[in-house]
């Protein structure tokens, strides 16, 4: 089975796609690693030089045409479901869960995360939760639509096995 982990930056989608493959054995790709290769430049170098639109595109080509192997976890990168027909694409191929986390929460967690993201540059403070609460309410429609939710709090492997409605593996 192929399983989708979609939310917004910071809900911790890289870190618990990686414990979930590696507890059940399964292989984890991590989408924004695999556009960074085919890109030949970091996400923030490629969204600097092309924008937006382009890289949106490129996002959505990567998502289609990797080709992955029967069981595995893949995050996504956290606008992927919100453009074209990306989160229908996910699943039809797969299920999809959406790791759900306020924004206050977020906010605290990306301010003090040493990714470079683009979309964040100087934000910090009430400034960064209310882009965040902006930013999210734009796209939870999308995220809703996955297959399975989980409150991001207090995470665990076995939580988001609940969710995904699996037994341990």
């Amino acid at each position: 089975m192929k399983y989708f982990i979609v939310g917004f930056m910071g809900c911790g989608k890289t870190t618990w796609s990686r414990k979930l493959a590696a507890k059940w054995g399964y292989e984890f790709i991590d989408l924004d690693h695999v556009l960074e290769a085919k890109a030949g430049m970091s996400i923030a170098e490629y969204f600097s030089s092309f924008g937006e639109d382009a890289f949106r595109k490129l996002e959505s080509q990567v998502l289609k045409e990797t080709d992955y192997p029967e069981n595995i976890v893949v995050s996504t990168g956290g606008g992927l479901p919100c453009f074209f027909d990306n989160m229908d694409w996910m699943k039809a191929n797969g299920k999809t869960l959406y790791i759900k986390l306020s924004p206050k929460t977020l906010a605290d967690r990306l301010e003090n995360s040493k990714t470079i993201r683009p979309v964040l540059q100087g934000k910090k403070g009430d400034e960064l939760v209310e882009f965040i609460t902006g930013k999210l309410a734009e796209r939870e429609d999308f995220y809703l639509q996955a297959t399975n939710i989980v409150e991001g709090i207090d995470m665990s492997v076995e939580k988001l096995e609940e969710a995904l409605g699996v037994k341990a593996i």
